[in-house]
């Protein structure tokens, strides 16, 4: 049985004051104990976020990481190692605003989502597909491609400590969301996927759907088989919503 895990995204997002109010509010929220939650602040907040949630069952992760593992000569980067000792468990690797607006490739995804691993981070791998490769129905086709270069990368087992989620670009932050049909036939294409290199890995790998998830329609989408929760952007900036998610996954 695989535990469902909500996941908040926070983006490049918030100040220290309102990050205090943030914490202040999930500190107060009634999260399910078959639920694991995390939040992804920025790096800026991170320290901040780690030291307020002290003592609560809230994961905290980085949205982001650097290719290279340890130290090095990468002005304004920062590598899994940093984040760890900042008091970081997870990472998101491959959101689609890295891979579309910042440029990074599929293989810059494979080397960070390695690097992460290497830290003794949790990498949630991120994979989706644009509006117009949707329309000419190169969905399964650009989510495949993705997940098989980390696969080739890092080889199947890596993802017995990882999620994968899958966040359709069009749904990002649009207020357009994935039916529960449409997100679930690309949750069992990529569970598909992995299974081909070990079913049993396959069975137990969480993953999430992304892409204007509210409390609304939380349930809906956590009732198909193999959605496994979800990786919230907007409502979880908001603690009241981020809860009711958390309790939808719950139920």
């Amino acid at each position: 049985m695989r535990r469902p895990l909500v996941a908040g995204n926070w983006k490049m997002n918030g100040t220290r004051a309102s990050v205090a109010e943030l914490i202040e509010a999930l500190r107060l929220q009634d999260f399910p104990a078959g639920v694991e939650v995390a939040v992804f602040p920025s790096s800026l907040h991170l320290t901040q976020v780690v030291s307020g949630l002290q003592g609560r069952a809230i994961a905290v992760g980085a949205q982001d990481c650097a290719a290279e593992a340890g130290f090095g000569a990468l002005t304004g980067e920062e590598s899994a190692s940093q984040l760890v000792d900042a008091g970081a468990s997870w990472v998101l690797v491959g959101h689609s605003e890295r891979r579309l607006i910042m440029g990074e490739s599929d293989e810059v995804v494979s080397k960070k989502f390695v690097a992460a691993l290497a830290c003794g981070m949790t990498p949630a791998l991120c994979l989706g597909e644009t509006l117009e490769q949707r329309q000419a129905g190169q969905t399964l086709e650009v989510v495949g491609r993705q997940l098989a270069s980390v696969l080739a990368g890092a080889g199947v087992a890596a993802f017995e400590k990882a999620v994968v989620a899958y966040e359709p670009v069009w749904a990002i932050g649009t207020g357009l969301t994935a039916t529960p049909q449409q997100a679930q036939e690309v949750h069992a294409a990529i569970r598909e996927q992995l299974a081909r290199e070990d079913r049993r890995i396959a069975d137990g790998v969480r993953i999430l759907y992304g892409g204007s998830v509210k409390a609304e329609n939380a349930a809906e989408l956590f009732e198909m088989q193999d959605i496994d929760g979800g990786l919230i952007g907007g409502a979880s900036l908001k603690a009241n919503d981020f809860g009711a998610i958390c309790r939808a996954a719950g139920n």
